[in-house]
């Protein structure tokens, strides 16, 4: 997940990198603050510049907490997933204009949107809340999901996980919706598309393996509607009361 978010960033040489070791993950948190979030004080800069500093790990801690880093996040790699992640999200709110203008928005005029009052409870959270993103984060942890900065990003992994795996068909036969098998080898696998750039080529793989996906499962889906049809039709049930012979 981290490669991902790295090479959206540009960082060099992503595919060759040992993101288990401490020393590429010191290095690459530095590039990350000093060539993308930009938001730190000079003094914890120069600390996390270096990686032989005692004082690097308490630097990071302050670091962490200065950007609003879920506490719940303890290990290196989910540290560098929502530093990664939290970086790409900054990048694109300073050039979100020139993106948005690719994207089709319709107006929307609120003075003759109808005002609904519902009797849900789940109606007045603030899902903006500290203390929403708090319980968010939490949740996503029990169910091992990496916490993203956006919060509506991480309740989708957890609403999408719970929905599948959590159902009482799921519970009673997890082996037929838990996956396994060896991993598609996406980076290596030719599907046919050359963008010129690898970041746009890479992405444009995931989101042509995603569109296969939606066909494998809605033929499934057909499937399995062909197959109740038949269910009724090829066994029909006859009332000889009806019958006549002769004319």
């Amino acid at each position: 997940m981290a490669t991902k978010y790295l090479k959206v960033l540009g960082y060099p040489a992503v595919d060759t990198l040992n993101l288990k070791d401490e020393a590429t993950f010191k290095k690459i948190v530095v590039w990350i603050e000093k060539n993308k979030i930009k938001l730190a004080g000079q003094d914890t800069v120069n600390t996390l510049s270096n990686p032989n500093s005692n004082n690097w790990r308490t630097a990071f801690d302050k670091y962490k907490e200065f950007l609003g880093l879920p506490s719940l996040l303890s290990t290196d790699d989910e540290c560098l997933i929502w530093l990664a992640s939290y970086a790409v999200q900054e990048q694109y709110s300073k050039k979100k204009n020139e993106y948005n203008k690719y994207s089709v928005q319709e107006d929307i005029k609120p003075e003759i949107t109808p005002k609904i009052t519902a009797e849900n409870p789940l109606d007045n959270l603030d899902f903006r809340s500290d203390e929403f993103k708090e319980g968010i984060n939490k949740i996503a942890k029990l169910l091992n999901i990496t916490p993203h900065p956006d919060v509506s990003i991480t309740l989708k992994a957890v609403r999408l996980l719970i929905t599948e795996r959590f159902t009482l068909e799921a519970l009673k036969n997890p082996e037929q919706f838990i996956v396994e098998g060896t991993p598609f080898p996406l980076d290596s696998a030719d599907l046919g598309i050359d963008v010129g750039d690898p970041v746009l080529k890479h992405a444009a793989k995931i989101l042509r393996m995603l569109f296969i996906q939606d066909l494998r499962n809605l033929q499934t889906r057909a499937n399995e509607l062909i197959v109740k049809a038949q269910n009724v039709t090829a066994n029909p049930k006859t009332d000889t009361k009806l019958g006549k012979v002769g004319f």
